[in-house]
């Protein structure tokens, strides 16, 4: 057998600076500075909306901080921003007080201070991100002694001194971080600490499927990151514990032919001409989705692009066309290590294992679970495909046995559509004898279809939330016009394969 090939992971090219609010990440958490600062990752919570709110207040009224030289007896300076050569890190400072030629930081913080021995302190992480600036003031040619973090939860200023220790703990703490940013390994997560609940980015960082008891086996009892493999074979276990987080986001479709849906304020509105019938709050909703014949205003299209929010059009009866959405790809790391690995046909093979044998395993499942009479031959036969998925020498025996399992699949879905004896109703109007499409001949096809139209967008939109090309592919081979990513199932299959995927 030979050597698995070796994957060269070439050097990060990072910022020129290192911001001290990256300081402040790195000290509370090294693994979620890695994710924010180098990997790109950012997952908004109730705790950064209010927080980037009340920072964006104080931006709004940016005043100029004067040279050392030329200082007055008395000024604030709102939203000063300057940067130290030496260590290479930049500050933006929420105010700048001078009294008597000594200039004071004062950083505004969303929370509440620390209840320390000695009364109330900042927190390890607050405090090196006010020393930062001290320290920056200080290259500048300022006088700075002390730095105050204001906590408006309480409406209290907290000082620190920046002696010695301070600084001498800072620069070290700063030449760490930009040792874990150049090296490019993902820190290892913390382990049982209270901070990780809080975090915004705990759905990435821990997904549930990993760190709940008994979800996986390996030797070293830290996260994957995205493009890791286990080192060891999961453990098997009678129920897999899947979770997914919930949102109170929801997704806005528009069907009705020749409304229009434009801005007002931070209100998106749907007219039929001069008449207004609905409006909905752009902070409420996850993704817009137009149903043929439906006009969007650029007002509009600008507002969703800088909220993050994709805009995706599908024909009038639901055939997915595109999606338009704002600059939140930047992870060019992630991308470029997908288009690295989805030429190793090593790997290409290994995970589209894995994702057809879940696939065939679901299906299995749901037959037993919700059949009238499971099939024994169906269901040992979709046993066996499992089997030899996983140990499957090529894609295109893959492909193979995915269409084998389909058939027996499709073949046994009518006994899923039971009569509802309770109404007295008899048998659904329901028929179906087996999978057929484009056209498909049967309603049942037909909302499949739609329901894989309706898949396919909200997967393209998961994959460029993390960053993915859904274009590039591990199973399904890049072809022109189709995400060979997105749709972790072929548009032939159900979608019950997918329970697997998760976009972390």
């Amino acid at each position: 057998m030979s050597a698995l090939p070796v994957l060269i992971e070439t050097k990060r090219e990072l910022p020129d600076y290192l911001p001290a609010r990256m300081v402040n990440e790195f000290a509370y958490c090294p693994r979620l500075f890695f994710y924010e600062w180098v990997e790109g990752l950012f997952a908004e919570s109730v705790d950064t909306v209010e927080g980037a709110i009340q920072h964006a207040r104080v931006d709004a009224k940016a005043t100029a901080l004067p040279d050392a030289a030329d200082l007055p007896q008395s000024i604030h300076s709102r939203s000063v921003t300057l940067s130290s050569e030496r260590l290479r890190v930049i500050a933006k400072m929420d105010l700048v007080e001078v009294e008597d030629g000594v200039v004071t930081p004062v950083d505004y913080k969303h929370g509440r201070p620390r209840d320390g021995a000695d009364g109330l302190e900042l927190w390890p992480s607050d405090r090196a991100q006010l020393a930062v600036q001290g320290i920056v003031l200080r290259e500048n040619g300022y006088r700075c002694e002390e730095g105050v973090a204001y906590y408006r939860k309480t409406g209290q200023r907290v000082r620190v001194t920046f002696d010695e220790a301070l600084v001498a703990e800072t620069e070290a703490l700063i030449l760490a971080a930009w040792g874990a940013a150049e090296q490019g390994d993902l820190p290892a997560p913390l382990v049982d600490s209270p901070k990780c609940p809080g975090c915004s980015l705990v759905g990435i960082c821990l997904p549930d499927e990993t760190w709940r008891a008994g979800a996986v086996e390996i030797e070293d009892p830290q996260q994957l990151a995205l493009f890791d493999m286990p080192r060891r074979k999961p453990a098997k276990r009678e129920v897999r514990p899947m979770m997914t987080a919930r949102s109170e986001l929801r997704p806005l479709y528009l069907n009705t032919q020749g409304v229009k849906l434009g801005k007002s304020g931070s209100v998106l509105q749907v007219k039929d001409k001069e008449k207004l019938l609905q409006e909905v709050r752009i902070g409420e909703i996850c993704q817009v989705n137009l149903m043929g014949n439906v006009q969007v205003s650029t007002q509009a299209v600008q507002a969703l692009c800088e909220a993050e929010i994709p805009i995706c059009y599908f024909s009038m009866g639901g055939w997915f066309y595109g999606i338009t959405l704002g600059l939140n790809t930047r992870n060019v790391f992630l991308r470029r290590n997908q288009f690295r690995l989805a030429e190793q046909e090593y790997f290409a093979r290994t995970i589209a294992r894995r994702l057809v044998a879940g696939k065939i395993r679901n299906q299995r499942t749901l037959l037993q679970r919700n059949h009238v009479e499971p099939n024994r031959q169906a269901l040992a036969g979709m046993k066996e495909m499992a089997e030899r998925a996983e140990g499957a020498g090529s894609l295109e025996e893959l492909l193979g046995i995915e269409g084998n399992a389909a058939r027996i699949y499709f073949g046994e879905f009518a006994g899923m559509m039971k009569p509802d004896e309770e109404a007295g109703t008899g048998p659904l109007p329901f028929e179906m004898d087996g999978r057929n499409r484009r056209p498909p001949r049967d309603p049942v096809n037909a909302m499949l279809s739609l329901g894989y139209s309706l898949l396919t967008k909200d997967l393209t939109v998961a994959c460029y939330a993390v960053g993915f090309d859904p274009y590039v592919g591990f199973y399904h081979q890049p072809r022109f016009g189709r995400p060979a990513l997105a749709p972790v199932v072929d548009f032939r299959h159900h979608i019950s394969g997918i329970s697997q995927s998760r976009p972390h």
